[in-house]
């Protein structure tokens, strides 16, 4: 019996015994089917397998690596653009709001231009005749009597004003005009041509930028003088006094002038010492210093209203050229005694000083626009901003000038630089003989002409800017109670409280440039909204926020979270005249 068992036990072994013997065959076997097909099996990574296949496997893959097999690899592999559509289309049109930036800014420049002309054109033309009606309404005034009540001629009552506010202005521009070009006769032009072509090119150069550095200074602080003094001599009296007289603002102003005409009369000739030297090396040093403008402002952070404002500084910049182009052809053709040859010697180096000056501002604003993600249309917007201005200065209840308009929008400022024309034009041209009266009076109704068929032209095309960006609206608004400074403009934008039901006047500022009525002294009462919030729900146009910097309502509807406050480009003004500030 034991020994059944016994046998029992031993065949048990031997079945597990050589169960054993035949997994482990099958794994070896496994193991070297492994090793013979990882070379098929491993992953190619620039022609060589994986460290982890067999000797017999690298031997194989590195008879395959030749220079032949890569370099058709490389000539023969494939990609699909189509797996990234979205961001091949960018691409595409960032390429063609570059191609339209040249068409569209040009329309803007060109605009600008003929504002700029028309503001420069009315110093000419209609500001003489203005004054001399303001001096026949000063002198016509004793016919009134001082007691009478009503004059039986002029029907007139004694206790109206004597000059109307813009009376009052145009007496004073004219009387600053008149002081100024008397003070130039004492300014020697040759001796100061003489002065500066002594001085070396490297100085010169140097001369020149700080010119032009003074003259953004002197356009930015400028109109705030004249500004200064014609509120101060047409304000409504009052009991107290919170200015230091007419007088003074007058002088200020006088000076002002004087300084500002005195320093485009430097830049002037030294244009003019560059167009005249031998070399053009001076010339051609003056023309790169504007290609340091594309290093200064494309490589940094625009939004549309900075933009805006570098817009409106390269319109008056290429204005000014364009008039200061105009003085050294004049001075030139004088010490060649008007001869037309020497014309033709001028106009290839004034092509060359335009060109240049085009290519810039193409460049700067194509690639300021690619690299801040602004589309082409953004100058329709600019374009019609300056339209609205336009047709906003000729309405009956206009509390502005057109030309002092185009000042603080763009910062030029005409009368310096009518001052400098007028006096370079009386001393290069000499009429002699009975017909000089004449000459000068078909000369002046030529300017008229030119005067009167641009403002039609500029007038007829504003209004269609203004009807394609929908901004008739505007042009008929009551504005908003005026903050008596600019910090306190900004606590109460900031303070401002949407009205129920127009979620879009969220964080609006109110535009300045809205027409004003007649306000009574005290309000009428009765419920209504205060006479310092806006109602209307049009004061959003052309407003440039941030998506990240949007102001959002509180939950309970009353209060806005502290945000960047979105600017109107209405209000853009010469309070930011050089273009590459940023707020």
């Amino acid at each position: 019996m034991a020994d059944s068992v016994a046998a029992g036990l031993g065949e048990e072994k031997d079945t597990e015994t050589e169960d054993k013997e035949r997994e482990k065959l099958t794994g070896s076997s496994k193991i070297k089917s492994e090793k013979n097909s990882s070379p098929s099996e491993v992953t190619e990574t620039l022609g060589f397998y994986e460290r982890n296949a067999g000797k017999k496997g690298k031997q194989s893959s590195l008879s395959d690596l030749t220079l032949f097999r890569f370099i058709g690899t490389e000539l023969t592999r494939g990609y699909f653009l189509e797996h990234n559509e979205a961001k091949y289309t960018e691409r595409r049109e960032r390429v063609y709001t570059c191609l339209r930036i040249p068409r569209e800014l040009e329309k803007l420049m060109l605009f600008g231009f003929f504002l700029c002309l028309d503001a420069f054109l009315y110093v000419f033309t209609l500001l003489p005749l203005r004054v001399l009606l303001a001096l026949v309404r000063l002198l016509t005034l004793p016919c009134c009597g001082l007691r009478a009540y009503v004059c039986p001629y002029c029907k007139k009552s004694s206790g109206s004003r004597l000059l109307q506010p813009a009376q009052v202005c145009d007496l004073l521009k004219g009387f600053i005009m008149i002081i100024c070009y008397s003070m130039m006769h004492y300014v020697d032009y040759s001796m100061m041509y003489h002065l500066i072509r002594g001085q070396s090119v490297i100085k010169l150069y140097i001369i020149y930028n700080m010119l032009e550095v003074a003259d953004r200074l002197f356009s930015s602080f400028g109109q705030d003088i004249l500004d200064a003094l014609y509120w101060t001599a047409t304000e409504p009296k009052k009991k107290k006094r919170a200015h230091i007289g007419v007088i003074p603002h007058f002088l200020m102003a006088v000076l002002y002038v004087f300084l500002h005409a005195i320093l485009i009369m430097v830049q002037a000739t030294t244009l003019n010492v560059a167009f005249n030297s031998h070399n053009k090396s001076l010339l051609t040093i003056m023309m790169s210093n504007n290609f340091v403008e594309i290093k200064g402002s494309v490589f940094k952070k625009f939004e549309k209203n900075n933009l805006f404002q570098m817009s409106n500084s390269d319109i008056k910049e290429r204005f000014t050229n364009y008039v200061l182009l105009l003085i050294v052809c004049l001075r030139n053709m004088e010490q060649f005694s008007w001869n037309p040859d020497h014309l033709w010697v001028l106009f290839p180096d004034v092509c060359m000083v335009i060109a240049s000056e085009i290519a810039v501002d193409i460049v700067k604003h194509a690639f300021i626009t690619k690299f801040n993600d602004i589309t082409a249309d953004v100058y329709s917007e600019y374009r019609a901003s300056l339209a609205f201005d336009l047709v906003s200065s000729r309405q009956k209840n206009a509390y502005t000038d057109y030309s002092d308009s185009v000042s603080r929008r763009m910062g030029f400022i005409p009368l310096p630089l009518a001052l400098l024309l007028i006096r370079v034009v009386t001393s290069s041209v000499r009429i002699q003989g009975s017909l000089v009266l004449v000459c000068l009076l078909l000369f002046y109704l030529g300017m008229i002409t030119l005067k009167v068929l641009n403002s039609i032209v500029l007038l007829g095309k504003s209004c269609l800017y203004i009807k394609e960006a929908n901004m008739e609206e505007k042009l008929f608004q009551t504005p908003p109670t005026a903050a008596p400074g600019r910090a306190s403009s900004k606590t109460n934008r900031s303070r401002f409280t949407a009205p129920p039901g127009n979620p879009a006047d969220e964080g609006v500022s109110p535009s300045i440039t809205s027409q004003p009525v007649q306000q009574a002294d005290s309000p009428a009462p009765g419920p209504g909204p205060a006479p310092g919030i806006p109602t209307s729900s049009s004061d959003q146009f052309l407003t440039t926020p941030d998506e990240s910097e949007e102001k959002e309502l509180a939950p309970d509807g009353t209060e806005l979270k502290h945000r960047t406050p979105k600017k109107d480009l209405l209000e853009i003004d010469r309070f930011t005249i050089c273009g590459n500030r940023i707020d």
